[in-house]
């Protein structure tokens, strides 16, 4: 499991570190894993030209001493200054020393040696930074994303936000990140993950507390959680789940949640809605009923709200079901705020950007900017666990805790019905015993394998997607 830690917890490990070690030994051990990252990246050292953008403070500091330890393999290494009079003193002389120079950004030849280099480093601002680059950074940032250099990070694309993955203005667009300790949140959400490229984690021997601000399962962890059948199961221990879904203008929500559902590993789907001849048609195993989902039959988790139109009574028998629901879609916006908060059996909302949007009261964009604080504050406000769907899919749980972050996905899960079979996913995973974090977060992660193997790098549609979510549980479990 990768996990992320506040900028405030780092800062408190490094202190406790730099205590133990003799002075300027940390920066020594980030300076050569980022030095060793960016070797790498070069392939060919010698004779490299290598471009350091450099900010003041231990970024700068830690930028530096790489790039001397570059300069000492034979690479020409140049330190653009943003800020010569607060420049690491010990990092710029240490570059010198190893035949490297420096120079201030207003520099007549900075753009030009950004323009012919192969390498530039960014150094700006390290994991305290707030709000965009101010304009002589931002310059330099375009200058290096027009050039044909590769990009390296140091710890986080500088101008993005390290807590929050925020981006308020101008960044840093990197080839490969290399980040100290431990990741930072803003390296696992968007719109601050686009930002960063490829991530290079480097241990310098932190000591971490155990619960972190994000965590991002790993096939390992995802394959912990599924539920697998027993000699002893049958349909009804292996989970059956509900789903009132689907309407006469919307037969293929109820479709797709179904097949999500049966490809999720339930014992057996209970289908109630206007659509049961097109489920029946498509899936005749489906136990079909439409008597409302209070009469169904025994259930041991519910999903409703996908392709609903205005079935706001069928929103409502669900959320007095005492098992655990899934809240989709139409349902989002039929569900009473207070029926929500005064469920005792778990509640799974799963809202794209514009229906958190619509549930907080606020512009799209202000959630698609501010991802994890709109996550959190969704899941406080209605005491359930919610999952943000997005490029980064994001779950969160009422009472605090480490959110879970997912990107296994692909764009091309961008197509109508996607989400109708991750709801039908999660509904079986919730059905399966599940705890909701759990659920969300196994169901998001298959949903995105899924994508990838049905998409194979072009177009897919979302009964493509459900038919692929069996590859994907096997090759979690392999």
């Amino acid at each position: 499991m990768r996990t992320a830690y506040s900028v405030e917890t780092v800062r408190a490990a490094e202190r406790a570190l730099m205590a133990r070690l003799p002075e300027g030994a940390l920066m020594q051990r980030a300076a050569a894993g980022l030095a060793a990252a960016c070797a790498q990246v070069l392939g060919r050292v010698y004779g490299s030209r290598v471009v350091l953008l450099v900010g003041s403070g231990d970024n700068g500091g830690d930028t530096l001493y790489a790039g001397a330890r570059l300069a000492r393999r034979g690479a020409g290494v140049t330190a653009v200054l943003l800020t010569p009079e607060r420049t690491h003193k010990g990092g710029l002389a240490a570059l010198r020393r190893a035949g490297g120079r420096a120079l201030s950004e207003r520099s007549d030849v900075a753009e030009e040696l950004i323009d012919r280099a192969d390498l530039v480093v960014d150094g700006i601002v390290g994991i305290g930074g707030k709000g965009g680059l101010r304009p002589d950074a931002a310059r330099l940032a375009s200058l290096a994303a027009r050039s044909y250099a590769a990009v390296v990070a140091v710890d986080l694309p500088s101008g993005v936000e390290a807590d929050s993955g925020e981006v308020r203005g101008d960044a840093v667009r990197a080839d490969l990140t290399v980040t100290f300790g431990t990741h930072k949140p803003a390296l696992l959400v968007d719109p601050a993950r686009e930002h960063a490229g490829t991530v290079r984690l480097v241990d310098i021997g932190l000591d971490l507390p155990e619960e972190a601000e994000l965590e991002a399962l790993q096939h390992a962890d995802v394959a912990a959680l599924l539920p697998m059948p027993t000699a002893r199961s049958d349909k009804y221990r292996r989970g059956v789940v509900g789903i009132a879904a689907g309407s006469a203008r919307y037969p293929g929500a109820a479709v797709l949640a179904v097949a999500g559902a049966l490809r999720g590993g339930a014992g057996a789907v209970r289908y109630v809605g206007p659509a049961g001849s097109a489920v029946i048609a498509r899936f005749p195993e489906t136990l079909v009923s439409d008597r409302g989902p209070a009469k169904a039959g025994q259930v041991q988790a519910w999903v409703v709200g996908p392709g609903a139109g205005d079935d706001a009574s069928s929103v409502a028998q669900v959320l007095e079901a005492e098992v655990p629901v899934l809240v989709d879609a139409d349902g989002l916006r039929l569900a009473d705020r207070d029926a929500v908060r005064g469920r005792s059996a778990p509640t799974l909302m799963t809202p794209h950007a514009g229906e958190a949007a619509a549930l907080l009261g606020v512009s799209r964009e202000e959630v698609e900017g501010g991802r994890l604080t709109a996550v959190r504050e969704l899941a406080a406000r209605y005491g359930a666990t919610v999952l943000l769907k997005g490029s980064t899919t994001l779950v969160a749980d009422p009472g605090g805790g480490p959110v879970r972050v997912n990107a296994t996905g692909t764009p091309w899960l961008a197509t109508a019905g996607s989400g109708d079979v991750l709801s039908g996913l999660s509904g079986s995973l919730l059905a399966a015993g599940l705890p909701a974090r759990d659920a969300g977060s196994v169901a998001a992660y298959l949903h995105g394998l899924a994508g990838r193997y049905a998409a194979d790098g072009g177009p897919v549609g979302a009964h493509d997607v459900a038919n692929a979510i069996p590859q994907a549980w096997r090759d979690v479990r392999d």
